[in-house]
């Protein structure tokens, strides 16, 4: 009886039913709610256990290898016992900074094999048997041995087709949860407006309504927040916010931005993958106003939680919050540092080494323990969600089998050829015959790992097609010559002569030029795994995390080598590899054709090749601005004044301006109307395009508005809608754009979303910003 009475007081103290504590602990009964299963287990943890599920330490050196079998480390058991942690990152990343190898690091069955002993472990070896997160970096692709790489962010967002992007990530999603990963890190949504920034390859673009708009299709392929799927992963966006803009173009450095621009442009991406189901957001290295965006709760908890009615958990990009100690110089010591950042609303620790302080912060009254729980509430729930209390493990010939299957390579040149931007075609070389001789050169002509960019794991032989290889998949041996010509950075590498040589004997010279992003094992890497720039060893490697620049110009012999190309008068067609919008003014006035590829993933060679010889019509378009030089930036298209002198040395306007791309065929457009509909504020915009080229074709419709008239500055321009269109050669469509009183609304002085009535607008019709077909004003 007494027995009895007791349950029944602790059953009422927990608001549980009795029958839990006669068979097993409520958090573990499938068929209670998520809540109440998420109350149960706060309530039966201990602070320390309730610390450890907000750190997520590094997880490459928590498992060991025997030939081909898997077990945790000695480090894992060592740091389960000691801080009782609630994720890992990276556990299944290789490259140079984690050192793990092909011969070292895990394939995709072994590393679905690593995933089951550590949840085993887990289960069997603590207290209250909470299964644990595996967070993993995917980009463009999980950063894992094997699996599928496609081009990176700056590329995906050049296809300007999100259907495409939908199916890309819901790959991605797939491998990262057959491997046993729960959280993929990506998409990268900040807005890169300084080409100087290191890390504008895995951004997309420029623009807001394009970034939102894509991240919202990426968001829906990993599942769109949807975790009881088996193959959702939580998507963790990066890096909330305005981190693309630091003075100088550092990685990390201040961002000089008011909480109008931030609402106007920086925002509203992440606001539309969070509207789309990411459940995860990564706080940014960088301050804004002073305030490092770790410990700041305006962004997180009165926009994040309290404006978007956000429901996933927030994490610290490594060591940020330490660094609101270190680099910002705001917390005295890293107890101090744990507190800000958690009281603001960070949840999660990457690293590890932060969080722990607020167990000595609690027990000393220095902060109360619900901020902790609120913040174990957030990462369990998500736990619950995801099944992983009932099915923690995954199979690993499901692994072996689904991983990198000829689909999802096949998908992953799709998106390379979508991707390819034609910049120029002077009478119309392009495409070329297969009854041609070439030449090939350039430093990125044959390199495997500068076709990928960053976050990118080894690759076995053969995974990736250079476009030299892909140039000889089209045509016979004796068709092609090859000669590297220069190295990217290194000037004591030169075999120009040579590759003059080897043009002269060519009908057409292609030089294939531009950047690189391919870690190596002789660079250096700080604590947070960006590369550290220096002169004491000069690699390929000018772009990627920490690689930031102060001139955009090509490095190394590449201008010597594509000047000497020119010289011989064979047709030129330069190819740039690139991270960044680079100097490409030579290219543009100089050579017949010049294409720009970014980093375009594991079957960029085969996609580069298929347009240069016409068995694809590019229409990638540019979603970044290209400036003429460093003294333009920031030189974005939806400025709010316009360009309307030039600078004594040059135009202003860009080289290239956002949205610009070529195709072989052309287009027309016709007949622009606009209708009012019934909901205020809504109007059907149409017109007709029709391809008036002897090619088949895509062509991206751009819809831009211009507020005439409002109460606070507007953009001279903004994209508001796209469509990437297939036409037949001679074929026309009738295209339709819904223009909402969302798309009309501003941010007023009170810093609010409103529709201003009165106000009249100029619709834009365009095939790129600075080339529009059809417009018309609106009055409102």
């Amino acid at each position: 009886m007494t027995n009895r009475l007791t349950i029944l007081a602790c059953c009422t103290f927990l608001s549980l039913p009795v029958s839990s504590y006669c068979q097993q602990p409520l958090y573990k009964d499938a068929s209670q709610s998520i809540a109440l299963r998420t109350q149960d287990l706060i309530k039966r943890m201990t602070l320390k256990e309730k610390v450890g599920q907000l750190l997520s330490p590094l997880g490459w050196e928590m498992y060991e290898r025997q030939g081909n079998k898997v077990k945790v480390s000695q480090k894992f058991k060592d740091i389960v016992a000691e801080k009782q942690i609630g994720m890992l990152w990276a556990t299944f990343r290789a490259d140079p900074w984690t050192q793990k190898t092909l011969k070292n690091g895990l394939n995709p069955e072994m590393a679905a094999e690593a995933a089951n002993e550590l949840q085993r472990y887990m289960l069997k070896n603590t207290r209250l048997g909470i299964p644990i997160f595996l967070a993993e970096e995917a980009p463009h692709g999980h950063m894992a041995i094997g699996t599928t790489v496609f081009p990176t962010g700056i590329g995906q967002a050049s296809t300007w087709n999100p259907s495409l992007l939908e199916m890309m990530s819901a790959c991605v999603s797939k491998e990262v949860r057959l491997q046993g990963a729960h959280i993929s890190y990506g998409p990268v949504l900040d807005l890169s407006r300084d080409p100087r920034w290191s890390r504008v390859e895995e951004s997309y673009g420029e623009d807001p309504v394009l970034t939102g708009t894509l991240a919202a299709s990426i968001i829906k392929g990993l599942g769109g927040g949807k975790l009881s799927d088996p193959y959702s992963t939580i998507a963790t966006l990066k890096h909330f916010v305005a981190y693309a803009i630091p003075e100088g173009g550092h990685n990390g450095a201040a961002a000089s931005v008011g909480e109008r621009e931030l609402r106007e442009y920086y925002l509203p991406p992440f606001q539309s993958a969070v509207n789309a189901g990411a459940k995860s957001i990564m706080a940014a290295y960088n301050s804004i106003d002073g305030i490092p965006c770790s410990s700041n709760s305006f962004l997180l908890t009165d926009i994040l939680i309290k404006e978007w009615g956000f429901k996933g958990f927030t994490v610290s990009d490594l060591g940020s919050i330490e660094g609101i100690k270190g680099s910002h110089r705001i917390a005295r010591d890293y107890t101090e540092a744990a507190v800000l950042a958690i009281k603001a609303g960070l949840d999660a620790d990457l690293g590890g080494n932060a969080y722990p302080n607020l167990i000595t912060a609690v027990e000393k009254g220095t902060i109360e323990e619900r901020f902790i729980d609120t913040a174990v509430s957030r990462v369990l729930r998500l736990k619950f969600e995801m099944g992983l209390f009932e099915h923690p493990f995954v199979n690993p010939q499901k692994a072996k089998k689904e991983i990198k299957t000829q689909e999802q390579i096949l998908l992953s040149r799709q998106v390379a050829k979508e991707s390819i931007i034609l910049l120029e075609n002077k009478n119309n070389i392009l495409p070329l015959k297969k009854g041609i001789k070439v030449a090939v050169a350039g430093p990125n002509a044959d390199n495997v790992y500068n076709m990928l960019g960053d976050y990118t794991a080894p690759q076995a032989e053969g995974n990736v097609i250079t476009i030299l290889q892909g140039l000889r998949a089209k045509l016979s041996a004796a068709q092609v010559s090859y000669v590297k010509g220069c190295a990217i950075r290194d000037t004591t590498e030169n075999t120009i002569p040579e590759a003059i040589a080897a043009a002269q004997e060519a009908d057409v010279v292609i030089a294939v030029v531009g950047g690189s992003s391919a870690r190596d094992f002789k660079t250096e890497y700080a604590k947070t795994g960006a590369a550290i720039a220096t002169d004491k060893t000069i690699g390929d490697m000018e772009s990627g995390e920490g690689f930031d620049r102060s001139t955009l110009d090509l490095l190394g012999k590449q201008m010597d080598l594509l000047k000497a190309l020119k010289k011989t008068g064979k047709p030129l067609i330069v190819i740039y590899i690139q991270g960044r919008p680079l100097n490409m003014n030579w290219a543009a006035e100089n050579a017949d054709a010049l294409l720009c590829a970014w980093y375009p993933g594991q079957q960029g060679g085969s996609a580069v090749a298929d347009i240069l010889f016409g068995d694809y019509n590019p229409a990638g378009r540019l979603p970044v601005s290209v400036p003429r030089s460093v003294g333009q930036i920031p030189v974005h298209y939806n400025r709010k004044s316009p360009l309307d002198h030039r600078y004594v040395e040059e135009e202003a306007t860009p080289r290239y301006a956002f949205g610009y791309g070529k195709s072989y065929t052309t287009f027309t457009y016709h007949e622009l109307n606009i209708s009012k509909q019934t909901t205020k504020g809504t109007y059907l915009i149409s017109f007709t395009l029709q391809n008036t080229g002897p090619y088949d074709g895509d062509e991206v419709v751009q819809l831009y508005l211009k507020n005439q008239f409002a109460s606070t500055a507007q953009p001279i321009r903004q994209l508001k809608h796209f469509e990437r269109v297939k036409l037949k050669a001679g074929a026309s469509k009738h295209v339709e754009f819904v223009v909402t009183a969302d798309d009309l609304s501003v941010i007023n002085m009170e810093m609010k979303k409103v529709f201003e009535s009165r106000s009249t607008f100029t619709i834009m019709i365009g095939s790129s910003s600075d080339k529009i077909q059809l417009q018309k004003e609106l009055d409102i």
